[in-house]
């Protein structure tokens, strides 16, 4: 999208980043208004003068829709006033520059639960090979399967990543200075008692001798000593511990090298073990990982090489006053998802351009972006501060949860979808997030509609989870937009209903004659079709700059997901139970028309009460010729909405579909 391109490797703006508002957001933001106006105009109208009290089975039901989907229109529009779009020079190319000794360590983490280990070793490949300094980054394998072929995979990728000739000089420059030491204190265990010639050996190394002034500093700390205190014996063996504790270091060094680790968590039986979030603060809070800053994949996500200097420079701002760069309260910055196994057409709607683009640039502009769970870098003390309060109020409220000390961490385990809660948390606490729209790295998509559903299915219920156990409209430290953004995405997953009253009105006219409104007759256009086109170029002005094709397929799937967002309202209302499942990463051949009959039963119907009424009107029984019009507008407009997921469950791939990168 044209809209939202960065600027990369570029330094035609002053300072190190900006913020621009969206294109052509004045205009979306003129027709925004005069959208609310005409919808609350429309609704006056449906209450006071349309409401058919012969069928109020089926007018309250839709009037209740209208309602349930202006407020939605009406967060929308607030969602989207301020859009951003950041710009920001990569971290090499920061103004003043920060010195690559002073770059942070950046964990990557690639989470997984028995993936093939083949998907997460091109994961990692890319990972290990991302522009960053060597010594600064590690990769870590967090396999909550504990597949021996993955840690197999793991000790084999890390073996080659060490004879790496970055790693190799690295590792070439740290064993001579463990020889250099190894050799001196060699020399100083030889050392005779004789108090002159220890003296003499303490003065004899030279700077020039001396790797990075260690024993030169030592000498000199030595000799400063108040000689009626030490002994020359004291100061030896002073000297020793000092020489043994820099070999001991140096060693440490070497094995600290290896910067490509396997991670599987102990999973004791009888307790939770929350999933992905679990997988993760098992890895924060476990003591084995420490860089202060952290990339999460999945196991599918393959990184671009400059991912990591593209993100980190939102991290910091600099201080005019002390010269330097100070770390700022951002806890997280966010990336665009894409994939690369996307066949033509996208059947499925995987495409998330409108959320990725729009969507999240508008959460962005009020400090409400949503972290996703992949393509992001998080800040580990943000994440442990977080995590450690929640803790500590878990435990005030049942000391029984000391036991799961490593499972309550920074990333919630309070729902399904881990990562909408987490960065709640997170603004919450006081903590900052930006939305990067760069596409730094790409994963699989489910290319079956079993999967798909199943998917998007764990998404539902896990925001309405959060809803139920962590409502942001009642939740501490949250700004009211904050709140509005988080309680839209949660408002969102009822619309099944809306739906499936909006797909049955048609239906029910053309069986039984009986319509939701008093009239269809000139008033109802009056006020309805005003606001319906008004609308209309409400939404299009919103999602300018994304293909049409993409936002047409992101309509249909919005609707012809009314089944699954009904099951997953009523699933988390009654309190089932519910499991995170890891979305395959391999097709589950077959044909799926089992799992969208809700769908084909409506548009069967739709397609036989369009005949119906045909034939009536033929043998002149029709009454009313426009109403049987805007009847079968709409049931065309329905049925071209559920096409897309009908079509989906019978989709095969070619081997032109292949996914290739």
């Amino acid at each position: 999208m044209t809209s939202v391109s960065l600027i990369d490797n570029s330094s035609n703006f002053p300072g190190n980043s900006r913020s621009l508002l969206k294109k052509r957001t004045l205009l979306f933001r003129y027709l925004a208004e005069i959208n609310l106006i005409f919808g609350i105009w429309y609704l006056q109208w449906r209450i006071t003068h349309s409401i058919n009290f012969d069928a109020l089975w089926i007018s309250i039901p839709l009037l209740i829709a209208e309602i349930y989907s202006y407020f939605g229109g009406v967060m929308f529009v607030i969602g989207l006033w301020r859009p951003l779009v950041r710009q920001i020079k990569s971290l090499d190319q920061m103004t003043p520059s920060i010195p690559k000794s002073d770059w942070p360590t950046v964990d990557v983490f690639v989470t997984c639960y028995n993936e093939p280990p083949e998907i997460v070793e091109e994961t990692a490949k890319a990972a290990l090979a991302m522009d960053y300094p060597a010594t600064k980054l590690r990769v870590y394998v967090l396999d909550d399967g504990n597949s021996a072929d993955m840690r197999a995979m793991t000790e084999r990728l890390c073996i080659a990543d060490l004879q790496s000739p970055q790693l190799q000089q690295e590792a070439q420059r740290i064993y001579a200075e463990h020889s250099y030491l190894l050799e001196r204190l060699k020399q100083l265990e030889n050392l005779t008692p004789d108090t002159q010639a220890a003296e003499q050996w303490l003065q004899a190394s030279s700077e020039s001798e001396v790797r990075a002034g260690f024993v030169q500093s030592l000498r000199q700390f030595i000799l400063w000593l108040p000689p009626e205190h030490y002994s020359i014996s004291d100061r030896l063996t002073t000297e020793r511990k000092a020489l043994e504790e820099a070999i001991r270091k140096k060693e440490l060094e070497l094995v600290e090298l290896a910067r490509f680790r396997y991670i599987a968590r102990p999973k004791p039986a009888g307790v939770p073990h929350h999933a992905k979030a679990g997988n993760l603060n098992y890895a924060i809070f476990s003591g084995e990982t420490s860089g202060q800053f952290i990339l999460t994949l999945d196991a599918d996500h393959i990184p671009k090489p400059q991912f990591i200097k593209r993100v980190l420079p939102y991290f910091y701002t600099y201080n005019l006053f002390t010269g330097k760069y100070d770390q700022n309260q951002i806890a997280f910055v966010q990336t665009r998802q894409d994939f690369y196994n996307i066949p033509p057409g996208d059947p499925f709607g995987h495409r998330a351009n409108l959320f990725y683009g729009p969507l999240q640039q508008g959460k962005d502009g009020m400090n409400a972006a949503f972290y996703t769970g992949t393509n992001a870098i998080l800040r580990r003390e943000a994440l442990i501060s977080v995590g450690l309060q929640y803790f500590a109020d878990e435990f005030a409220k049942d000391e029984k949860r000391l036991n799961e000390f490593q499972l309550i961490g920074g990333v919630s385990s309070n729902s399904i979808t881990e990562d909408m809660n987490t960065a709640m948390r997170l603004h919450g606490a006081g903590w900052k997030s930006i939305y990067h729209n760069e596409l730094l790295a790409e994963g699989l998509a489910p290319d079956d509609l079993s999967s798909t559903l199943k998917q998007r299915l764990r998404w539902a219920q896990g925001t309405i989870q959060v809803l139920l156990r962590e409502n942001p409209l009642t939740k501490s430290g949250l700004t009211f937009w904050q709140r509005l953004h988080y309680f839209k995405t949660m408002y969102s997953y009822f619309s099944g209903f809306a739906t499936l009253v909006f797909i049955a009105c048609p239906i029910i006219y053309f069986f039984t004659d009986i319509i939701p409104v008093k009239t269809y007759g000139p008033d109802f256009a009056l006020h309805f079709f005003p606001a319906f086109i008004i609308n209309r170029l409400t939404f299009l002005a919103a999602t300018w700059g994304i293909p049409a094709r993409e936002v047409w397929r992101s309509e249909q799937y919005a609707i012809a997901l009314f089944p699954l967002l009904i099951q997953a309202v009523l699933s988390v209302f009654t309190g089932q139970k519910l499991n995170f499942q890891v979305t395959p990463k391999q097709r589950q051949s077959g044909i799926y028309l089992r799992l969208v009959w809700p769908q084909l039963v409506v548009f069967t119907l739709t397609i036989l009460g369009m005949l119906w009424s045909l034939y009536r009107f033929a043998i002149g029984h029709l009454n009313y010729p426009e109403v049987h019009l805007l009847n079968g507008a709409w049931a065309i407009y329905n049925l071209l909405l559920l096409w897309a997921i009908i079509r989906a469950s019978v989709w095969q791939p070619t081997k032109e579909d292949a996914g290739t990168r």
